[in-house]
């Protein structure tokens, strides 16, 4: 469990660094859609390159397909990918304007109030897990660390209706988590989980670069510097390992340790290399200790926590309507 979580801390960091990554692709083209699309397109070339050699990938696709024949799973739930594409684009939208610190302050809002409720109802691979005294504590700390953290930023004339799109980003987020876990288990493979999350992604958003496209005209250019194009390959670490945790740590855990890992990666880069002249003070530091201090609080016996088992895991049909 807790090799998991340092795990789960890890991969929020990566989700960090995409989005300064990704902010400063659409900053260099103007154009956040078309970088939302080369993101995810690069993942997506990465992963199609790896399939040619990678077996249990393959394979996966054939159980994913006699698993929707069975109802095992639902079609839905290979729409993961529509929700990653919402927090990339979001991504190349806001995170310039507001600073990665506090975009990922909204992100981590939308992923902790996701993570109770799909935990509660079980949408996740790991079944119901019920709200434990020391989860709920956790959960209320992280919102704690969003609002303090948020309040030193507040006073700057930040726009507060952007922030809208990367909480509703970090509530698909979570989604997307929970969806992918449960297309992970249904293949034996998170590669092949990844690749539905990719191909998803990469088809929404080339509808929407080829309508933005018709009405503003493509990029004249695109920047020279190599490491404006790691967003996808950062993309396929996190989503892959993420759709293998949550079946351990549960979708609200996962979210908290993300948390952590979000708030502290996106300050240091606030701090060592800034995109914006929004300052960062010590409340928001104090912010992200508090969420450090979420996450140890939440993982307090966990694992002497016995949660529901998911039905849908032996086998038992689930609801389409579900």
């Amino acid at each position: 469990m807790w090799v998991a979580i340092v795990l789960a801390v890890v991969f929020g960091g990566g989700v960090a660094l995409q989005s300064r990554v990704n902010g400063e692709l659409a900053a260099a083209i103007d154009d956040p859609y078309t970088a939302a699309l080369i993101s995810f397109g690069s993942g997506l070339v990465i992963l199609l390159v790896v399939l040619m050699f990678w077996r249990p990938g393959r394979a996966g696709f054939a159980k994913v397909r006699d698993g929707l024949r069975t109802g095992r799973i639902v079609w839905w739930m290979l729409l993961g990918g529509l929700a990653g594409a919402w927090f990339v684009t979001t991504q190349g939208l806001s995170a310039g304007v507001l600073g990665v610190a506090l975009f990922t302050v909204a992100i981590v809002a939308g992923q902790t109030i996701g993570g109770i409720v799909f935990d509660v109802i079980g949408l996740g691979p790991g079944g119901r897990r019920p709200l434990t005294t020391m989860r709920v504590i956790g959960a209320v700390l992280a919102v704690a660390a969003i609002t303090w953290a948020v309040s030193a930023q507040l006073p700057h004339d930040v726009p507060l209706l952007l922030m809208l799109l990367p909480f509703v980003a970090g509530v698909g987020a979570a989604w997307q988590q929970a969806v992918n876990g449960r297309v992970k288990v249904e293949a034996g493979s998170a590669f092949t989980a990844t690749l539905f999350n990719f191909a998803v992604g990469s088809a929404a958003l080339a509808i929407v670069v080829v309508v933005h496209a018709a009405i503003a005209g493509w990029p004249s250019s695109l920047p020279a510097e190599p490491w404006l194009y790691l967003g996808g390959a950062i993309g396929c670490v996190f989503i892959a390992g993420t759709a293998v945790l949550v079946r351990v740590v549960g979708v609200l855990l996962l979210a908290l340790c993300g948390v952590a890992g979000q708030l502290a990666t996106a300050l240091a880069l606030d701090l060592l290399l800034p995109t914006s002249d929004v300052p960062i003070d010590l409340a928001t530091i104090g912010g992200t200790v508090l969420a450090v201090v979420a996450v140890v609080v939440a993982s307090i016996r966990w694992t002497k926590h016995k949660h529901v088992a998911d039905p849908h895991a032996d086998g038992v049909a689930v609801s389409r309507t579900s």
